[in-house]
């Protein structure tokens, strides 16, 4: 039975040319346990290292509900400080919009803070890309074009991206700005197959945009799986894992990058050689009967 096209080891941006790697790392959990700047450069020499060069992180991260907004980004920045030849090896993400107490604010006062006082944490005079972390619905998306317009033209920002967002919402943002987003980032696993049929794939096939899969191990649902269904899906994955030799979650990234839409997933591991591992990814093949019996898992029925 032949094989779905292997994953390049490297993908563009959306339209921007910034070549990236097909595997993003994630810092959700970096400022995790009260970790040094030594710790935390060994975790990013080990993506650097294993070829994971798209790094993704956020203003929020490092926020336990009371306190710490901002740690994770100020953690990379005395990484970055100490050791700033890091900075040409890698492209930098991070997401702003969401400010404790309040759910989101995406006026254009507080874009323009928060994307200064990100550069500000990480120590840098730009990222390669911005995106908005969730959406404000009290703001007029032409507000917000026109804010991250200026961030891109004052050089803070190479290139702008969504999270969290609805076809309907990125369609909105996208109309108004002038620099087009490149990427959007949903949550997508083996068990949350939401994406694959709601049409934002397709949307972001049709707008040249690069999927980010947050949680592409299911919050890790996967690792440990309880229900019926997980269960199920956790089998199809290690039908395919078991005969390439490779772990349950270096099959369900490669699943997720066997897609057309060129998905990259997030590894949130904060464990070196569990980050190191995710780039094995890259030699798992995928035939289509097998590809399909992780979603028919997922779907927990039939296709029609």
């Amino acid at each position: 039975m032949s094989e779905l096209p292997p994953p390049p080891a490297t993908r563009s941006l959306g339209t921007s040319g910034i070549v990236v790697s097909s595997i993003a790392w994630g810092m959700w959990r970096f400022a995790e346990n009260g970790r040094t700047a030594a710790d935390a450069a060994q975790l990013v020499h080990a993506a650097l290292d294993a070829g994971i060069t798209f790094l993704d992180t956020a203003d929020i991260y490092g926020f336990d509900g009371e306190g710490g907004f901002g740690d994770a980004e100020a953690l990379l920045g005395d990484v970055l400080a100490a050791e700033p030849g890091l900075r040409s090896r890698m492209v930098l993400s991070t997401k702003g919009g969401i400010i404790p107490p309040l759910p989101y604010d995406q006026s254009a006062i507080y874009l323009r803070k928060a994307i200064d006082a990100s550069l500000t944490r990480l120590k840098v005079d730009s990222v390669d890309l911005w995106q908005i972390h969730r959406p404000d619905i009290l703001i007029h998306p032409q507000e917000v074009a026109r804010a991250l317009d200026d961030a891109v033209a004052s050089g803070k920002v190479r290139t702008l991206g969504v999270s969290n967002f609805t076809t309907q919402q990125t369609a909105a943002l996208n109309h108004f700005l002038g620099h087009k987003l490149v990427s959007t980032q949903p949550e997508i696993s083996p068990l949350r197959i939401t994406c694959f049929e709601n049409g934002e794939l397709e949307q972001a096939m049709m707008l040249g945009l690069t999927p980010m899969a947050w949680s592409p191990l299911g919050g890790g649902r996967l690792a440990a799986p309880e229900s019926a269904r997980d269960k199920a899906v956790a089998g199809a994955l290690d039908a395919v894992a078991n005969a390439q030799s490779v772990s349950r979650t270096v099959a369900a990234y490669s699943w997720l990058m066997a897609h057309p839409a060129g998905i990259i997933p997030i590894i949130g591991s904060q464990n070196p050689e569990r980050i190191a591992q995710g780039a094995q990814a890259l030699a798992v093949r995928w035939t289509r009967q097998d590809w399909y019996a992780v979603l028919v898992a997922a779907r927990g029925e039939r296709l029609p």
